[in-house]
């Protein structure tokens, strides 16, 4: 994959954020996402063999519309600013997540703002053994690679039913459930790319499997 080409791409696009300019530049767009996809599919096939419960997840499947939701967003630029997918993307579980790009480049994973099911789910794991996640999230290379939960405006009152002095209520106080490895331009386009993104999946791996036993129990 030729990441660089692709940064240039998406460059070019920040600067001519309209359909016009695509469709100008639609074969380069289509040359450049069928080589993702590609590459994709090589990612899937080195995580399955890194973890057995791992759900294949070919890169069609996987890679996100560059298109962004005017309908919801009207404010965004008609187009992202980078490629992303998700891939071990079984249904309902916390997949591992893949953004090449210019403004937030990432490896990330886990919960994102979930259902009130799914959300319930997760406290009530949490609420069972927390101390369980609390040591995967204090292992000191988890928290150099990823460092805490995303912030995503925990609640500042503990969720209905847990007291306030529940031995886990920083942790129950999260609504997203998730973290996030921030990629630089240079690690994207070093040869050593995959190799890194290998050592942040085995890395986020117990997270991401807490998290998946939780959103299998029936509330």
């Amino acid at each position: 994959m030729d990441f660089k080409a692709l940064l240039h791409f998406l460059e070019a696009l920040s600067h001519n954020n309209h359909k016009e300019w695509m469709d100008r530049h639609r074969t380069t767009y289509h040359t450049l996402r069928n080589d993702f996809i590609a590459w994709l599919d090589r990612l899937d096939t080195i995580l399955a063999a890194e973890d057995p419960e791992y759900y294949p997840t070919p890169g069609r499947i996987g890679i996100n519309r560059i298109n962004n939701n005017l309908m919801f967003h009207p404010d965004r630029p008609v187009y992202k600013d980078h490629f992303g997918a998700g891939l071990d993307k079984a249904p309902g579980t916390a997949d591992f997540y893949i953004e090449v790009g210019l403004s937030q480049p990432m490896l990330a994973g886990g919960v994102w703002r979930p259902s009130p099911e799914r959300l319930r789910r997760v406290r009530g794991a949490i609420d069972y053994d927390g101390e369980v996640l609390q040591a995967i999230l204090e292992k000191p290379s988890f928290k150099k690679t990823f460092g805490t939960l995303y912030p995503d405006g925990p609640l500042s009152r503990m969720p209905k039913g847990y007291e306030a002095d529940h031995p886990h209520a920083a942790l129950l106080k999260h609504k997203t459930f998730a973290v996030v490895r921030p990629l630089s331009r240079n690690e994207i386009l070093a040869p050593g790319f995959e190799e890194l993104i290998l050592q942040t999946y085995r890395e986020m791996l117990p997270f991401r499997r807490y998290l998946n036993r939780a959103l299998e129990v029936e509330t």
